[in-house]
């Protein structure tokens, strides 16, 4: 669907988000940062402020009135998280404080226990810190063996490397659905085939990917998925973990404590039914509740169109951004209509420094990020100190990038100047 015909996507969404109006160093704020972090709309920002001044209790602890509508709607956004990712049940979906936390309950609880000495773990050059080292720690402790896989010529995984490297020794890959630095799309569905032959387990890290494109697990065919909350319109400090049914349930418990119990004593302890077996402690109960209310704003648009409009403002920014000649954008191009990549690019400019060019663009009011983006290992492949990134969300505008470009240019003009 298009919408630039007449109003945009992102022109009916913007007055959701109060945020998006303010001013920065005096200038109009414009959010190019949503790879890490969203903007959280008034719905969102509305519930959690609703549970804690209207039926703030704990959940599942209590028979009184509070306690109950707090469990309930507790409860009821973690059917809204596996109806939006089409989990084959809601046993499936375990609260996590972030997807970091999520990967390390499958790395501690299912990798601990089922891997050992000489036992692969395939990942890629290109995976979020988070997605490497709980594994480092797992093959310290186990003797399984880390392997990567590299980048084709167009910078995308390696789908071809990934066959030479699977074998019967192979019991885990871990893979990100979409590169934070890179952009690309990778074939997940793929990969879990591919993975399945030979008998191993599957994991994939969605939090690139859950809020910009409709995600199916039972598409995919993953044994695990994570996300993030922050990056879906959600609070930060809360998570999921997909996890196939039978595995969680084969699964012990990663921390111990409250809630997760069934009976507790002196010398031994039995454990709650899925989902409850992971979730100890009092959890995020206000931000879970958030979380579902930011499934219920982005369902109401539809992730069809959140990824249209995405992909128009893609092609959009690739084509001002590829007028600047200093200008080198990593990973693949888009086609003409913005598909084949997520909406962000992480870009060098010659001999600027990132960290520069974020700097400066800041005083305008452009917010980007600069560094290595939790993506230490991908940029020393790529010989590369850091990168600037700019990334889109569905309430972005043309007139932001326009906005974002005529800033680009003045700093690397400035920098010239500077330089000769």
């Amino acid at each position: 669907m298009t919408f630039t015909a007449t109003k945009t996507l992102a022109d009916k969404v913007r007055a959701d988000f109060p945020i998006l109006h303010q001013e920065v160093n005096g200038k109009p704020l414009v959010y190019l940062d949503n790879a890490a972090t969203s903007q959280k709309p008034l719905l969102v920002l509305n519930a959690l402020r609703n549970y804690y001044e209207q039926y703030n209790a704990n959940v599942h602890r209590g028979a009184h009135t509070l306690s109950a509508k707090a469990t309930d709607a507790y409860e009821a956004a973690r059917d809204k998280i596996a109806q939006f990712i089409n989990a084959a049940s809601r046993q499936e979906i375990i609260y996590t404080r972030n997807a970091s936390e999520a990967i390390n309950l499958v790395a501690y609880s299912w990798g601990m226990n089922n891997l050992q000495q000489g036992d692969e773990i395939i990942l890629s050059v290109m995976e979020h810190h988070s997605n490497i080292v709980p594994w480092q720690f797992v093959a310290q402790k186990t003797g399984a063996i880390l392997k990567f896989v590299g980048l084709t010529p167009e910078e995308t995984f390696d789908l071809e490397q990934f066959k030479q490297l699977i074998s019967e020794k192979t019991k885990l890959v871990s893979i990100v659905h979409v590169s934070n630095t890179l952009g690309c799309i990778n074939p997940v569905k793929e990969i879990a085939d591919i993975t399945h032959r030979y008998g191993a387990k599957f994991l994939v890290d969605a939090c690139q990917s859950v809020p910009h494109m409709k995600v199916d697990v039972q598409d995919i065919g993953c044994d695990w998925l994570v996300a993030s909350g922050h990056k879906m319109c959600a609070p930060t400090g809360i998570g999921f973990l997909y996890g196939k049914l039978e595995l969680l349930e084969a699964m012990p418990p990663f921390f111990g404590g409250g809630e997760m119990i069934a009976e507790v004593y002196l010398d031994h302890s039995t454990y709650a039914e899925l989902p409850h077996k992971f979730e100890a402690g009092t959890p995020a109960i206000g931000e879970a509740i958030a979380l579902g209310a930011a499934i219920d704003y982005l369902s109401s648009i539809g992730m069809d169109k959140i990824h249209a409009y995405e992909a128009e403002l893609t092609a959009y920014l690739f084509q001002q951004l590829e007028k600047i000649p200093q200008i080198r954008i990593y990973g693949p191009k888009p086609n003409a209509y913005g598909e084949g990549r997520a909406a962000l690019a992480a870009f060098t400019a010659g001999d600027v420094h990132a960290n520069d060019l974020s700097t400066l663009l800041d005083q305008e009011g452009v917010a980007i990020r600069s560094g290595h983006h939790c993506t230490q290992p991908l940029h020393r492949y790529l010989d590369l100190p850091a990168t600037a990134r700019v990334s889109l969300s569905f309430y972005n505008t043309r007139a932001e990038i326009d906005v974002f470009i005529k800033a680009l240019k003045e700093t690397l003009d400035f920098f010239a100047g500077i330089f000769g």
